[in-house]
């Protein structure tokens, strides 16, 4: 678990970032609140259309404007609010202080230039380099992120690489400029499960080496569990928990948290046991009901979460969650199955 005294070098309040669209507005990140400490982890779970990857490309200032406009909130990021700077000066953070790797590298990565070029242009745009020692650099980064034989590969395009040397590649041109905050988001996908552990390896461990900040976007609670130290719940657009790692699966206070666990094999366990998925399907973010988002699946619903979306509440030391039933489980009046 994170030390309590470390540094916030990032700070999200209250964001809301929505679309306009004919079919009326998306609420796509709707009331998002958290910090993110020097040198940890921090894990965003929740099914697709949660508002995960939306989080992510608000606070890198990526979100298409219209039909997207971020309708409130601050993001604090080493003492400014970058939804208050220019793009000018935007451009000076994107890429140089806080780096994203994308899920699918071969949309990501282009398909006329070779890796050799792309990763030139990352370095050259945020450092005083000459071309030779851009493309230095570039080499010693292929040898960080485990790609071999690298002059030659230098030269390749992206369609001749495998899906894990692209996101290797991507990972390269991720870190080329020491950024403080890396965001991963599904880092792993369309992997096989040899290069996906292997791929969050080489992300841990820069994240070690450099001693920078890491923001895992995943619907895999298994890497969470091994690989971030504090992690955000969420649900239709909102985060429903906020704890360590160890109290989001050992300690659970959200239903849709208890839901999500639930639907996970346990290998270590002797009885096996059927998954229990959750039923139903996340309400439409153009037409959200006017109670808790999350009352028509949840079998612990009571009449106050028809009625309005529960407070987020410190339930215990740096517990938060959202829900009015949280004090029940705490207490154990009312059992988690």
């Amino acid at each position: 678990m994170a030390n309590n005294l470390q540094e916030k070098i990032l700070e999200v309040k209250n964001l809301k970032t929505y679309f306009h669209t004919d079919a009326g507005v998306v609420k796509a990140v709707d009331g998002v609140n958290f910090d993110l400490k020097r040198g940890e982890t921090l894990g965003i779970v929740g099914e697709t259309g949660s508002g995960k990857s939306i989080t992510a490309l608000t606070i890198l200032g990526l979100i298409p404007i219209p039909p997207g406009k971020v309708e409130s909130g601050e993001i604090i990021f080493e003492g400014q609010d970058l939804l208050k700077c220019k793009i000018s000066n935007l451009k000076h953070f994107r890429g140089n202080r806080i780096s994203m790797i994308f899920q699918d590298p071969m949309t990501s990565l282009n398909p006329v230039f070779n890796i050799g070029n792309q990763l030139i242009e990352a370095i050259q745009a945020h450092q005083n380099l000459s071309k030779k020692q851009s493309y230095d650099k570039a080499l010693e980064l292929l040898d960080m992120v485990g790609i071999s034989d690298r002059k030659k590969r230098m030269k390749s395009y992206p369609h001749e690489f495998s899906g894990g040397m692209r996101q290797r590649a991507m990972i390269a041109m991720a870190i080329a400029n020491s950024p403080s905050i890396l965001i991963a988001d599904e880092p792993t996908t369309a992997l096989d499960v040899t290069i996906q552990a292997q791929i969050l390896e080489l992300i841990d461990g820069l994240k070690k080496k450099t001693n920078s900040s890491v923001i895992l976007i995943t619907h895999d609670l298994g890497v969470i569990a091994k690989y971030a130290e504090r992690v955000m719940v969420m649900y239709a657009g909102k985060p429903v928990e906020f704890a360590s790692v160890n109290d989001i699966f050992y300690r659970p206070l959200h239903p849709y948290n208890l839901g999500l666990i639930g639907s996970v094999s346990k290998l270590n366990e002797e009885k096996k046991e059927r998954l229990k998925p959750i039923k139903g399907t996340p309400p439409s973010l153009i037409d959200l009901p006017k109670g808790c988002t999350f009352a028509l699946r949840c079998k612990f619903a009571i009449k106050p979460c028809w009625d309005s979306f529960p407070p987020t509440i410190e339930e215990e030391q740096n517990h938060f969650v959202a829900c009015f039933r949280a004090k029940e489980f705490l207490n154990g009046s009312l059992k988690r199955e």
